[in-house]
């Protein structure tokens, strides 16, 4: 299992790029986690599953939905306290 904690920048906000990654994680299967909005504009994903689909988690995230534009994908390091959601076992959602 891995887990990777990841943040999109571009035209992200506003163009159902949440959506498209909920979509995209259940079409893949076998990943846990989360997609939200941040405060600079970015959407940040913390996804959980084995590595083949974690990494075609990534992919479609840097190719992004119709209307957006995915300018780089930051990976971050998780922080292991109260300030990310945590996950819950065989749920990706939108928050």
């Amino acid at each position: 299992m891995r887990e990777i904690y990841f943040k999109i920048t571009g035209r992200v906000q506003g163009v159902g790029f949440r959506r498209f990654a909920e979509k995209t994680a259940k079409s893949i299967g076998g990943l846990s986690g989360w997609v939200r909005n941040a405060e600079d504009g970015s959407v940040e994903v913390l996804v959980k599953g084995n590595t083949e689909n974690v990494e075609q988690m990534i992919a479609s995230c840097r190719q992004g939905c119709l209307f957006s534009r995915v300018d780089g994908i930051t990976f971050l390091p998780k922080v292991t306290n109260c300030f990310l959601p945590p996950i819950t076992d065989g749920v990706f959602e939108r928050i």
